[in-house]
């Protein structure tokens, strides 16, 4: 230890000599290292740097009047010829409907993050990272599809915006009830984040009716939509267990026929909460109208 604090001593003047003998670092003494910066080729100079500069003959390529991308030497070009197609059309517009399989749903459950003895929705699902709905990006919520309904035994309420035919049996076949409904872009938003919604303290609005080309889907029993008339879903049910080949369980003996038979009005956005009341966040209250002209417009 000793002859190592010697040894280290020892180069410490000799480190502050070299560095009193060399010049400080400046402006004036910063260069590259030898090699690294090539001089540029002299072009254009006659003998001294050839008379074409690098840019050969005669032509648009060395005279630098070369015309713009998409140019086709007067003729009618490619964009032009192609007529229009309808693939497209509208594509700024078209809603858009995230993929939920059952067996995603099933794994929400099985972990805990989703309560299956309670109505699920676009809150849930969001809550449980189930899915991402972004409103401004044209989603307009999620699609249910058939992918794991061997292994799906859930029984739930669910209500979703899409859902595949084989989605709705295997949801049925245990005993649940699956219901499609339409939201806008406002209710959707305030639908998947509650929480920043009811701190504003704004009244819950009411939910739009479906767009004119929606209606006829969310008309229709075999869709399980949501204004359909009630007295054909039983028989609708009925149908597709025949379809399938499933005896359709009896919900009204269930122990959770309550949370079953809960859905909400074609108005309403969130389950247990009126349009137009307002959620106290920081008193914990509910505070619902009186005056009897907002109740004649919030209601359904």
């Amino acid at each position: 230890m000793a002859a190592a604090s010697r040894g280290g001593g020892g180069g410490g003047p000799k480190a502050l000599e070299l560095l009193r003998a060399l010049p400080r670092v400046s402006l004036v003494n910063l260069r590259p290292n030898p090699g690294a910066k090539k001089s540029e080729k002299r072009r254009g100079r006659g003998r001294h740097g050839g008379k074409k500069s690098g840019r050969g003959h005669k032509g648009q390529r060395q005279r630098g009047n070369r015309p713009r991308l998409g140019f086709e030497g007067g003729q009618t070009p490619f964009y032009l010829i192609i007529p229009k197609y309808g693939y497209n059309e509208g594509h700024s517009r078209r809603r858009q409907y995230h993929p939920l399989s059952l067996q995603k749903l099933q794994y929400l459950i099985d972990l805990g993050r989703v309560d299956p003895t309670q109505p699920i929705d676009l809150t849930q699902l969001t809550n449980a990272r189930g899915v991402t709905i972004q409103p401004l990006k044209r989603d307009y919520g999620v699609q249910l599809v058939e992918k794991g309904a061997d292994i799906f035994s859930a029984k739930v309420n669910i209500e979703v915006q899409m859902a595949s035919e084989l989605a709705i049996a295997a949801i049925e076949k245990n005993g649940g009830v699956i219901t499609t409904g339409f939201y806008d872009p406002r209710s959707l938003e305030i639908l998947c984040k509650p929480i920043p919604f009811f701190l504003r303290g704004q009244p819950i609005p009411k939910r739009m009716l479906p767009p004119e080309d929606l209606v006829r889907y969310y008309t229709d029993a075999r869709n399980r939509g949501y204004l359909a008339d009630p007295s054909t879903i039983p028989e609708a049910r009925l149908e597709l267990a025949k379809k399938y080949g499933y005896v359709l369980p009896d919900i009204s003996k269930d122990e959770l026929f309550q949370m079953l038979r809960t859905h909400k009005d074609p108005r309403q956005i969130f389950f247990g909460l009126a349009p137009g009341w307002v959620v106290n966040m920081s008193e914990k209250k509910i505070l619902k109208p009186t005056d009897e002209r907002l109740l004649k417009y919030y209601s359904s």
